[in-house]
């Protein structure tokens, strides 16, 4: 890794595990120049997520969000690996860290300038439909004849209906502001078992949760440093999983990519938004430093939280 891509990386994990808001006068002038690099490699990309909801709902940035949503689907409107690559090298002569990694789901393009993180989802088609983080099914419908907003005086492309992808985003009261704390809203719209394939999802109804086997374990300990049994761990379109005497969960994980999960026990519960978990891999949970609202807009919301353990020690 060079000095420079080291530098990216770092810059890359502070804006997930350390986010600030951004200042809307800086991130339009960023969006813009990621808009100009886009059209000069003839992306056609679309806005999404968090962004879009602000350009719809508010016309402006939502106060607190914290990086950017671009976004295509592999397959449609030209866009494939090679151009992925090729435009990444585009933004890292403009200045920008991109950061390229596939998972099962999609593949994540992280363009990284100042402090400043753009996320460009190029998603994956699988079984008809894409996958918005962190599981939410969304139908090919909605990126075959892209719409078109006005948003800081550009017109940018969006699912269309943009209505309906917001819905199915952010659940049916989406108009309605929340303030911080969207994630809770977010993880509840995905569907149990959504991220299973037709096979693992139907052994999983048939064995009521014993099979398929188990291939990550998560380590939860409480804030004494003693492991919690009886805790539940939910991963977002995988499903529960209680921790057993040792406070030890086991999980199913089709592959590798980045999940969302909920730490919960008695007197204790944390939300961890984008946790990246591979297969045959093992993990131990801490809880994060116990913040108020009134402190930072993430209270109760950590990412990349979990360590990795060595493979296999805990089985």
């Amino acid at each position: 890794m060079t000095e420079r891509d080291a530098a990216g990386e770092a810059a890359y994990e502070k804006t997930i595990k350390d986010p600030t808001p951004l200042d809307p006068d800086v991130a339009a002038a960023r969006l813009k120049e990621v808009k100009r690099i886009f059209d000069e490699e003839g992306v056609h990309f679309w806005i999404g997520s968090g962004t879009l909801l602000g350009a719809v709902r508010e016309g402006r940035f939502i106060p607190w969000d914290d990086e950017m949503d671009t976004a295509g689907v592999i397959g449609m409107h030209g866009l494939d690996m090679d151009t992925i690559y090729r435009v990444g090298e585009a933004f890292r002569s403009h200045g920008f860290y991109p950061r390229i990694r596939p998972n099962v789901r999609h593949v994540s393009v992280a363009l990284i300038k100042d402090g400043i993180r753009t996320d460009w989802t190029c998603h994956k088609i699988i079984n008809g439909r894409a996958y918005e983080f962190p599981g939410v099914e969304l139908p090919l419908h909605l990126f075959e004849t892209l719409g078109e907003i006005e948003f800081i005086g550009e017109r940018f492309r969006t699912p269309n209906p943009p209505e309906e992808y917001l819905r199915r985003k952010y659940g049916p009261d989406w108009r309605t502001p929340k303030g911080p704390g969207f994630e809770s809203d977010v993880v509840g719209e995905v569907a149990e078992d959504a991220l299973l394939d037709r096979g693992p999802r139907l052994l999983r109804r048939l064995s009521m949760g014993l099979l398929p086997r188990p291939n990550v374990s998560v380590q939860i300990f409480d804030r004494e440093g003693d492991s919690v049994a009886g805790a539940e761990l939910a991963v977002a379109g995988l499903g529960r999983s209680k921790t057993d005497a040792r406070g030890i969960a086991q999980l199913y994980v089709p592959g590798f990519a980045c999940y969302a999960m909920t730490v919960t026990w008695p007197g204790h519960r944390e939300l961890l938004y984008e946790e990246f978990l591979t297969p045959g891999n093992d993990y131990t949970y801490h809880p994060g430093p116990i913040v108020t609202p009134e402190e930072h807009y993430k209270a109760g919301v950590r990412a990349m939280a979990l360590v990795q353990k060595e493979t296999g020690a805990m089985r």
